[in-house]
C-alpha cells in the first residue's frame, strides 16, 4: 500500500526552525573565521517574517527600500533607517558617533554588509545579509557601520 505524506506551510516551518535550533555551535572562535570567510546571513525564516520572529519577538516596524537598525536586541530602542534614494551604494555609513545598532531588518533589495567597526574595516567582524525582507533580531556583535552594494 503507498501512503502520501502533505506537509503544510506550518509544518514545514516547524521542521526548518528544529533543525536550525538543533545545529550544533560553532566552537569560540571559529564563528569569526567563518563570517570573514564567507559571510552567512543570520535571518528569520520567509515563514515566520509576517508577524514574529520564532522565539515570539515582534517584528520591528521597517518600510519597504528602507535598512532599520535598532539600538536593542529584538528590535528595541528608536531605528536609525536608511533609504537607497539618500544612501550611496558602495560606501561607508556610519552610524552617530558613539552609538551602534543590535538588531536590524534589510528591506532594501540590494546586499547589505553591517561592520562592527565605525569604518567599515573588515579587521573586526562583518557579516553581509541579503535584502527584500531580512530581520535579524540579535546581531552577533555591535553593528557601528555599514554598507549597500549592487546587486
Amino acid at each position: 500500500m503507498y501512503t502520501k505524506t502533505v506537509l503544510t506551510g506550518a509544518a514545514v516551518t516547524a521542521l526548518l526552525l528544529t533543525a536550525l535550533m538543533a545545529a550544533p555551535a560553532a566552537p569560540a572562535g571559529q564563528e569569526a573565521r567563518a563570517s570573514r570567510a564567507a559571510p552567512v546571513a543570520r535571518a528569520v525564516p520567509a515563514a515566520a517574517r509576517v508577524g514574529t520572529a520564532p522565539t515570539g519577538t515582534v517584528l520591528g516596524a521597517c518600510g519597504p527600500g528602507r535598512l532599520c537598525l535598532w539600538p536593542k536586541p529584538d528590535f528595541r530602542g528608536r531605528p536609525w533607517t536608511h533609504e537607497l534614494a539618500t544612501t550611496d551604494i558602495d560606501s561607508c555609513v556610519a552610524l552617530p558617533p558613539g552609538t551602534s545598532a543590535q538588531s536590524l531588518a534589510n528591506r532594501t533589495g540590494r546586499p547589505v554588509t553591517t561592520y562592527q567597526s565605525a569604518e567599515c574595516g573588515e579587521t573586526g567582524e562583518f557579516e553581509t545579509y541579503p535584502g527584500r525582507g531580512t530581520w535579524v533580531p540579535q546581531t552577533a556583535y555591535e553593528v557601528r557601520a555599514f554598507k549597500l552594494w549592487e546587486r
